[in-house]
């Protein structure tokens, strides 16, 4: 198990992956950052900061918590599915994370 730590509006994000697609998300998260001043939506949605990726996490505040990386890629792909883009090509976007969202629902239920 891979861990990704997130700087979001709200505080740091622990994201729990398999090391086998940590390179995805990752990935992903740089395409949505490239991407994200194209929308023309006034309303973009706000994107963590990537900070770090580790093999070991152990928390110590109470406070804080990890993520399953499913539970986290559904959610992303939530926000940009409810966009109301008319003129970027959002579709391009929501393939790549559903793609890792599919991939990562054939890993639960192999498991």
């Amino acid at each position: 198990m891979r861990y990704l730590m997130l700087q979001e509006n709200s505080g740091l994000q622990f994201v729990a992956l398999p090391e086998s697609h940590m390179y995805q998300l990752v990935a992903l998260f740089k395409r949505l950052h490239k991407e994200i001043d194209k929308l023309t939506i006034s309303d973009r949605p706000v994107l963590p900061t990537v900070l770090a990726e580790c093999a070991d996490l152990e928390l110590l505040g109470s406070e804080l918590s990890i993520t399953d990386g499913l539970d986290y890629v559904s959610g992303l792909e939530r926000r940009f599915a409810s966009l109301q883009e008319s003129e970027y090509p959002l579709i391009s976007l929501l393939t790549e994370i559903r793609a890792l969202q599919a991939q990562l629902e054939f890993l639960n239920e192999e498991e």
